[in-house]
């Protein structure tokens, strides 16, 4: 083995070396400590895609809206537990929000894209319109004019600082504050509603205590104006809703134009289905790649293993994350890597026919392949682009970018793969004496001379 082709080969054992870390275990890894992030048909979860109104905003402005809207709720989804939530916009008023591993009420939805979580109603007169009703009777938004303009009471006007602490009675109570457009309108209605209720809703549902199911509607017993406390939640509720309320307003309307909910024992299925369908059809393609070309097969198939390891590592630490359609995309991607490898080794055995010595051979192939192998992976790349670029826009989006993101990381690993570490393996076995048997180089022919 020379010292030049001693370098390259050293290279390929190390980043072998490095990927195979990161990739066994598969739920962790030696290093980067990372596990396969699986998506919704893969884990099972709940895919929700959110309109956003913009009639109101002005021209010109809708995408930094969208941009908040997306930053408030990445803040709102954390309280609920989930590790890798994704959050993408679709278009340009549509936000997709996949909870992978995760299945949420449907209050828990409403919280997410509620402009305001919890509103405060006073009593309706018979004659006029409720937006609520319960046992203590029938409610209405609570509202007064404040600068000229007609504002209803909300968590909207709420300071960013709410928290959860207990009374001398050891009962749990959510501590608020105004902001100042809140502690003005809250004094104003507060004064108008001395010894009456004060009811608090979640959206179009009355907010219970959770101790007797009983609506939260307390007695004005005190003006109100810089700040108040709720109570009768339990500690779970009262903490997740203290930091829902932290996490921003969301400044337009969102409604829920599309929901999926995947099971997870769905999921695992596909997921265990796919890694064996992955396992048999790598080994077939290498089974025969050895038969079929000998040698070059054999080292090809060597290379095969290095990419297979290389684009499972590199899926781990962007991370990628796995739909069945993008795992889809990684086993086309193997054949490409076949592909590449069978145009060189054609190549070679025709320049071995005409007599070239093995190592001329081997440049000479590898030389005469490469405009074929770079043209098709470039097409193919422009393909994943459009796929991708397609797929960002339409509400079904991960299985579309899935499968255009592994091919397109599966093709690039592919092309070095076969153009580099075929071709060193190739440069260190032709220095070999088993290199002298050519017929280990090329399919026997009765027409071919060994």
């Amino acid at each position: 083995m020379t010292r030049k082709n001693r370098t390259p080969l050293i290279i390929i054992g190390i980043l072998f070396t490095l990927a195979l870390l990161v990739v066994v275990p598969i739920d962790r890894g030696v290093l980067g400590q990372k596990g396969v992030r699986l998506g919704l048909d893969l884990q099972g979860g709940i895919h929700l895609v959110y309109e956003a109104d913009l009639s109101q905003i002005e021209p010109g402005d809708e995408s930094g809206i969208i941009d908040g809207v997306i930053d408030v709720l990445a803040n709102r989804i954390n309280p609920l537990g989930v590790t890798e939530p994704v959050i993408q916009k679709l278009g340009e008023n549509r936000i997709a929000v996949e909870l992978p591993g995760l299945s949420i009420t449907d209050k828990e939805k409403e919280r997410l894209s509620s402009t305001a979580i919890l509103e405060f109603g006073e009593l309706a007169a018979d004659d006029e319109e409720a937006k609520w009703e319960n046992e203590l009777g029938r409610w209405k938004p609570a509202a007064a004019e404040i600068d000229g303009k007609e504002t209803v009471l909300s968590s909207a006007l709420f300071r960013e600082n709410t928290y959860v602490s207990q009374d001398n009675f050891g009962r749990i109570q959510l501590v608020f504050e105004w902001n100042k457009e809140g502690s003005k309108l809250s004094e104003v209605i507060t004064t108008r509603l001395l010894n009456q209720r004060l009811g608090i809703f979640e959206g179009d549902d009355t907010l219970r205590s959770e101790n007797d199911n009983r609506p939260i509607a307390p007695v004005v017993n005190n003006v109100i104006t810089d700040s108040g406390v709720i109570t009768g939640l339990s500690i779970d509720e009262a903490l997740t809703l203290s930091k829902q309320l932290n996490a921003g307003r969301i400044p337009v309307p969102l409604t829920v134009v599309y929901e999926q909910t995947v099971s997870p024992i769905l999921g695992a299925d596909f997921v265990d289905m796919s890694f064996k369908a992955g396992l048999i059809g790598l080994i077939l393609v290498m089974v025969f790649m050895m038969i079929y070309y000998r040698i070059p097969g054999a080292l090809a198939s060597g290379a095969l293993m290095f990419y297979a390891v290389s684009v499972l590592a590199i899926f781990k630490l962007i991370p990628v994350t796995l739909t069945l359609a993008g795992i889809g995309g990684f086993v086309l991607s193997i054949g490409m890597a076949v592909d590449a490898n069978v145009l060189i080794f054609e190549r070679m055995k025709e320049e071995l026919r005409l007599g070239r010595p093995l190592a001329s051979a081997i440049e000479t192939g590898f030389s005469r392949a490469w405009p074929a192998i770079r043209d098709s992976n470039i097409t193919t790349f422009i393909v994943c682009g459009i796929l991708y670029w397609l797929g960002s826009s339409i509400i079904a989006s991960a299985p579309v970018m899935g499968f255009a993101a592994t091919l397109a990381i599966g093709v690039a690993i592919s092309m070095f793969s076969a153009v580099v570490v075929t071709r060193t393996f190739l440069r260190t076995f032709a220095g070999t004496r088993l290199a002298q048997r050519s017929s280990l180089f090329r399919v026997y022919s009765g027409k071919e001379n060994d």
